[in-house]
């Protein structure tokens, strides 16, 4: 599984090493990822415990509890607050990001674009297949079978984190760019696959809110990004009407964040001239993303898989009970097997048919080993089976069990990976970080550039 390079220019190379701005900026983002997935790993934890201790009831009953104000729609359990209030700022920022990336980032070439974005289609769509193969049989369960689309970056990071792996940022951007489109997809599932009841005149009147949020951010992106509290005070209200209205017209809530996110503008204007962002002058996306994102990682999907997480499993028993069930062996096989295959052979169609190849120092059981790390799903898998299944119903609680067990396979195996590959890891992380004439950029990103 060598990398095949002879011969090759960077113009035909994939998962190259980034620009070095857009190096220091997913940087950033990833580190604050980790730290949120090491979070989330210990409110699911937590969760697990409560929802198998004697204490099981007040869990279970604080996660029912209703509140909020029912002509409007919005009396909500508290759980269900956590999954289409909270999650929709989580949404957010994977459209502002997504649209980041394909306007101003790296990945606004198209040759750099096609390799994570196919593989992520792969890794979709080849999970989706598993699971629906595993559960042709079962009618009444395949309602679920995009559970296993969706890759979780925080806890794929933490895993990261905690194995103490140097990836190189060439292999953790190729992530981040897959769990952010396959996120998109996993919305877009969820939009028009899982909506019901839908009811065309609060769609109708979503559009007046996030057109005018639309209007004003990209009018006056200045105005906002100078002064933070008319941002809260108008473009706020403006998000949080058009997620109510959305919320009432029968299509899953957090798709109104995807939607917010992609109207914020990105690149800023002089004088009517289109520039990108420039360090030290943030445009009013990276000011957003720069407020929301601890939010997100921190309290929003925190509280989510915290009130989503918790299931009685019921001991060993109740595990063994659970693995009989073609949802948790759908899951199983799909996450664990299906991710990496799909993410691995779509990256090897596209290089083989584009004439491209690997870059140098990288080789395929790198591709593989990242693959095999998409495959630690949670967050959107969490939800999308919520919106599968009947909370509390056998099949939601084995799609828990086998989401958790998938995850943590996962991230086993993945370690197993990545740790053979993490000598030639540092050696990428030490020439990344060598910076001979002492300008502030370490030479390999010069030596790209030029």
């Amino acid at each position: 599984m060598s990398s095949e390079h002879s011969g090759s220019t960077a113009a035909n190379r994939v998962l190259q090493r980034s620009s070095y701005p857009e190096w220091l900026r997913i940087h950033e983002i990833l580190r604050k990822e980790t730290v949120g997935g090491i979070i989330l790993l210990v409110v699911t934890v937590a969760a697990l415990i409560w929802a198998n201790s004697p204490f099981a009831g007040s869990y279970f009953a604080l996660r029912d509890f209703e509140f909020g104000y029912e002509p409007w729609h919005l009396k909500l359990t508290v759980g269900e607050w956590a999954a289409d209030g909270l999650l929709a700022i989580f949404f957010f920022l994977t459209g502002l990001e997504l649209k980041r990336e394909f306007v101003a980032g790296d990945l606004r070439r198209p040759s750099r674009a096609i390799v994570p974005v196919a593989a992520a289609a792969g890794g979709v769509v080849v999970p989706a297949l598993i699971y629906t193969a595993v559960n042709l049989s079962s009618p009444e369960t395949l309602r679920g079978w995009a559970i296993p689309t969706a890759t979780d970056i925080a806890f794929a990071l933490a895993v990261l984190a905690v194995i103490s792996s140097h990836l190189p940022g060439a292999l953790r951007i190729f992530l981040l760019t897959l769990a952010v489109v396959d996120d998109l997809i996993a919305i877009a599932i969820i939009a028009f696959f899982y909506s019901t009841d839908v009811h065309v005149e609060y769609l109708l009147w979503m559009l007046l809110p996030l057109g005018l949020f639309g209007f004003l951010a990209q009018r006056n992106p200045k105005f906002f990004g100078r002064r933070l509290p008319a941002a809260w005070l108008i473009l706020l209200p403006l998000g949080i009407a058009a997620w109510a209205l959305m919320h009432a017209s029968g299509v899953h809530a957090t798709v109104a964040g995807v939607l917010l996110g992609f109207l914020v503008p990105v690149l800023r204007r002089k004088n009517g001239i289109v520039q990108p962002p420039r360090p030290g002058k943030p445009g009013l996306a990276e000011i957003f993303e720069h407020r929301f994102r601890p939010l997100s990682t921190g309290v929003a999907i925190p509280l989510f898989a915290f009130f989503s997480a918790g299931v009685a499993v019921g001991g060993a028993e109740g595990f063994v009970s659970a693995l009989g069930d073609p949802v948790t062996l759908g899951i199983l096989a799909a996450l664990v097997l299906g991710k990496p295959a799909g993410i691995l052979l779509t990256t090897w169609a596209v290089t083989k048919t584009t004439k491209a190849s690997l870059d140098p120092g990288l080789s395929w059981w790198d591709v593989l080993g990242v693959g095999i790390l998409a495959g630690v799903g949670f967050t959107v898998s969490l939800l999308v089976n919520d919106l599968s299944f009947d909370a509390g119903s056998p099949s939601n609680d084995h799609a828990k069990v086998a989401i958790l067990s998938a995850s943590l396979t996962s991230a086993l195996l993945a370690t197993v990976v990545l740790r053979l590959r993490n000598r030639r890891y540092r050696a990428i992380e030490a020439e990344e970080k060598l910076d001979r004439d002492r300008d502030g950029i370490p030479d390999v990103f010069e030596d790209r550039d030029r």
